[in-house]
């Protein structure tokens, strides 16, 4: 915003020598010398004088570098403010992604609604899937994350949280790659007899919690090891260390490489879709009813 002389005049000052202010402007010592020499033409007084040991500034060119310095500050402000104002103008929506809820999903859905006009644009924040990590994510949500997208079976989420439900996702079994059931298109009950299964502990899922109920009443040949509320991979890592079974979605089959994702013939599914704060900003709320318009078409 301030003129080149200007800017070349402050450098030269600050790295003491013509050579030096070369360097930092990616130019020649007669180039730098030429503008310095314009410059005290344009304001009509010696500015630098030129020594042996470089440059030190007159009692006049004093005053014009402390302006100047000045004016530089004033001017980086003011694009600053420039900027903000342009940020504030394209709407952003910071979509929160982790390897089991990955944001692919909600931003080709937002990609196929938005024709390049709208304000809204799409931030990728990672988050952790571990337990402690979606506690940290969920309770900052709407602060550093708006959204996500993944399983929203959880009647604490739908207590404190909004949810958009998008699909469903069919629950399946995920065993290990040497395990005896791997190599089966499909599974039933009777397949796992004697086996030990992972599943979500007691309590905050509807789904799940009838799925133990059958396994319970109906299936006493099968036993029940309790995983945390929130699955991470390390609960893919000890289904395979372990060789036992899992409850897994069909969405997952893709987690690990020694697990695989198999079919099961049960009607249990997880609803799945966008998770947003109770009481959104403007922007996610425009975010989520865009969304929402285009699934209702």
């Amino acid at each position: 915003m301030y003129n080149r002389e200007l800017n070349t005049f402050i450098v030269v000052i600050e790295q003491g020598s013509f050579l030096k202010a070369s360097k930092v402007l990616f130019t020649t010592p007669a180039s730098v010398m030429n503008q310095v020499n314009k410059f005290e033409s344009r304001i009509g007084a010696k500015l630098i004088e030129r020594t042996n040991q470089g440059v030190k500034l007159t009692s006049q060119g004093r005053v014009i570098y402390k302006e100047a310095k000045k004016i530089v500050k004033i001017s980086k402000q003011a694009v600053l403010k420039a900027k903000q104002i342009a940020a504030n103008k394209k709407q952003v929506i910071r979509v929160g992604t982790s390897i089991l809820r990955p944001c692919k999903m909600l931003v080709d859905l937002w990609s196929k609604i938005d024709d390049g006009t709208s304000s809204i644009t799409i931030h990728i924040v990672p988050f952790d899937d571990t337990p402690s990590g979606m506690e940290t994510m969920l309770s900052s949500l709407g602060e550093t994350i708006d959204c996500f997208a993944g399983p929203c079976d959880s009647l604490t989420w739908k207590e404190n949280y909004n949810i958009l439900q998008i699909k469903q996702g069919n629950c399946a079994i995920a065993v290990p790659r040497k395990h005896r059931l791997s190599k089966k298109n499909k599974l039933c009950w009777n397949d796992l007899n004697g086996e030990t299964i992972i599943l979500v502990k007691q309590g905050d899922s509807p789904v799940l919690n009838s799925l133990r109920n059958e396994i319970n009443t109906k299936h006493p040949k099968i036993t029940i090891l309790d995983s945390p509320h929130f699955y991470d991979t390390s609960i893919f890592n000890e289904c395979e260390q372990m060789g036992c079974i899992m409850e897994t979605l069909d969405i997952w089959k893709d987690v690990h490489p020694s697990i695989v994702t198999i079919p099961m013939e049960w009607d249990y599914k997880i609803p799945y879709g966008i998770i947003y704060a109770k009481h959104p900003s403007k922007t996610v709320d425009l975010f989520i009813s865009k969304i929402k318009d285009s699934l209702e078409k």
